[in-house]
């Protein structure tokens, strides 16, 4: 038996020895017919939407191991810091990285172009599944090289400009604590500023968290802000405008706010958070801190109001807590307009993916680009702990019957329940949640359906809203009459949608883009400051200064700049739509 033992325990160390060196070199021996790649590579990802830099790991790397013999190294300004500043010293550089995610916008796309930092795939991608989206994908590329594609765009749908490209939830909205809510009658909420009253008796109400720290009603990072404090833009877009540079521009119209003027949408709402922390309801904590320490604190409980459903939703939102009644759902308010993007029939030309110059195996990158944009590839790429997400693996978390696709018992534990599950080795192992793709990149929108005509994102299947029932969503549904954020909005008229359309700001002249970032850094520091300003008589001195100073700086010539460039995307908002109807009328 001994002997026996030894030589079983030397098999096995020879076999485990195998197995790693064929998993290091070769394809993932599980699917090896599927991988025609011998070399193995590790490739460089400079990827702008990013929230991880380093290697991918779990059941998605396992994916692109056994598909492209390859691992993604993510290159995040988000977490390097630096944002532009990091892309331009890449450029500078002469290497991008092997594949680029990217913002187009302001010449970015030309200007890689011009310089030869980025390839034409034209030649790699012919007769590939991605040129089912050739129009999306022509219209992006046309205005550069008309025989050339250089990026392609994201975010590409086959549905109306006029239809929202969010599932059940809207990307923002005044998602609250409902359970605290419900404890205090359900009071109502006509504007804004009514909700501060609201969030101190919530907060009175529930003074701590699950691990006894103080509960706040909002915190915030400063990883995202740009032109202005990002959380002071959110409330805007309660309203119907989004940032448009230093303006704030309404969804359906071309109505537009400077954003440092003192009856602006975005002044008003840092006067919102500067009385709110008068009252106590802002976390101290939040000019130090960024996103993941936030939502650390959303799933401790910490916090009570969320901005998004992403944030709050997810993080809160667990199996237990909803039997129990308890997390966030939105909490109507009278007079909103919500803001939703339409989606975009020729993609979001924002954010584009590309190959760089100095790719070390472009094909096969192609490939992966190719693959992206795939059903499969869509379904595993989409899925994330957000409120539109994919289902990921099929066979693992969800599978196909004769009624269309359901979630298996290990799908609801990881996308419903949100319970910290163990990913089988043969899917790669790992939690699942820690194994999602990193890239943060959504080819498809995720309402758009799949070749066997259902939606990609996976709580639009008939089978999963039946599971969304539970003690949280019936109170909720009870008192709004909608089984979904979305329907309730629509019922009352609360959603404002914004076109989706094919544009990209041409290059700004270097004085324009010196200005901006002299401005943007003023008003940046000058909105975290009036928010924590002492007492009245210092927010608005602070805001005369930060006035008095932009202007100074040449605010004005940035402000005109972006009015002329509001108004041009405004009017290919009008022919997006304009185009999808006389298209539909001439099929």
């Amino acid at each position: 038996m001994k002997n026996k033992s030894k030589l079983c325990n030397r098999f096995f160390i020879i076999l485990l020895c195998f197995s790693f060196v064929t998993g290091m070199f070769g394809c993932g021996s599980e699917k090896e017919e599927e991988c025609p790649y011998e070399e193995f590579i590790v490739v460089d990802v400079f990827d702008t939407l990013a929230n991880y830099q380093g290697l991918q790991s779990g059941w998605f790397a396992k994916v692109i191991k056994d598909k492209f013999n390859m691992e993604l190294n993510i290159i995040a300004p988000n977490i390097a810091g630096g944002g532009g500043t990091l892309f331009d010293t890449r450029a500078a550089s002469g290497n991008m990285g092997d594949i680029i995610i990217f913002d187009a916008e302001k010449g970015d796309l030309q200007d890689l172009v011009n310089v030869g930092l980025i390839l034409d795939m034209s030649e790699m991608l012919e007769g590939k599944g991605i040129m089912r989206y050739e129009s999306a994908i022509r219209a992006l590329n046309d205005s550069i090289d008309e025989n050339a594609i250089y990026a392609i765009p994201s975010e590409i749908s086959s549905n109306s400009p006029m239809l929202s490209s969010e599932a059940l939830d809207l990307n923002y909205g005044t998602y609250l604590r409902w359970d605290i809510y419900a404890k205090l009658g359900y009071p109502k909420v006509d504007t804004l500023e009514d909700l501060l009253p609201l969030l101190k008796q919530m907060q009175e109400l529930e003074p701590y968290s699950d691990s006894g720290k103080p509960t706040y009603a909002f915190s915030f990072f400063r990883n995202w802000d740009a032109n202005l404090m990002n959380a002071a833009k959110q409330p805007a877009c309660l309203y119907g405008y989004d940032e448009y540079g230093f303006i704030l521009l309404k969804a359906d119209s071309f109505d537009y706010q400077s954003i440092i003027d003192e009856d602006s949408l975005y002044i008003r709402n840092l006067k919102l958070y500067f009385e709110a922390n008068q009252m106590g309801l802002v976390d101290p904590e939040s000019g130090a801190q960024d996103y993941d320490t936030v939502f650390e604190k959303y799933e401790d409980g910490q916090i009570l109001f969320s901005p998004w459903p992403w944030l709050g939703q997810a993080a809160y939102n667990t199996a237990e807590r909803t039997s129990e009644g308890k997390g966030f759902m939105i909490v109507p308010v009278s007079d909103f307009k919500v803001y939703s993007y339409g989606c975009r029939p020729e993609g979001n030309t924002k954010t584009v993916i590309a190959i760089g110059s100095n790719a070390q195996d472009p094909e096969r990158f192609a490939d992966f680009i190719d693959w992206l944009y795939s059903p499969e590839g869509i379904l595993l790429s989409g899925a994330q702990p957000t409120t539109d997400s994919t289902a990921g693996l099929e066979g693992l978390s969800w599978e196909m019957t004769e009624s269309g696709p359901v979630l298996t018992e290990f799908g609801k534990d990881a996308l419903i329940d949100k319970k910290e599950v163990m990913v089988p080795e043969e899917y790669g192992g790992g939690i699942w949640a820690d194994g999602v793709s990193v890239l943060n990149y959504k080819s498809v929108v995720l309402t758009d359906l799949d070749d066997n005509g259902y939606p990609y994102a996976y709580k639009l299947w008939d089978s999963v809203r039946s599971l969304q029932q539970n003690p949280l969503m019936d109170d909720w549904s009870g008192f709004t009459g909608a089984r979904s954020s979305i329907e309730y909005l629509s019922k009352n008229d609360q959603i404002v949608i914004s076109p989706g359309c094919n544009f990209s700001e041409e290059a700004e002249t270097s004085e324009i883009t010196t200005i901006r970032s002299q401005c943007k850094t003023v008003i940046v520091d000058y909105s975290w400051r009036m928010v924590f300003a002492k007492d009245e008589e210092e927010f608005y001195s602070l805001l005369k200064e930060m006035q008095d100073t932009v202007y100074s700086l040449g605010y004005e010539k940035v402000l005109a700049a972006d009015i002329e460039n509001a108004k041009a995307y405004h009017e290919a908002r009008i022919a997006s739509v304009e185009k999808y109807v006389d298209k539909a009328e001439n099929q």
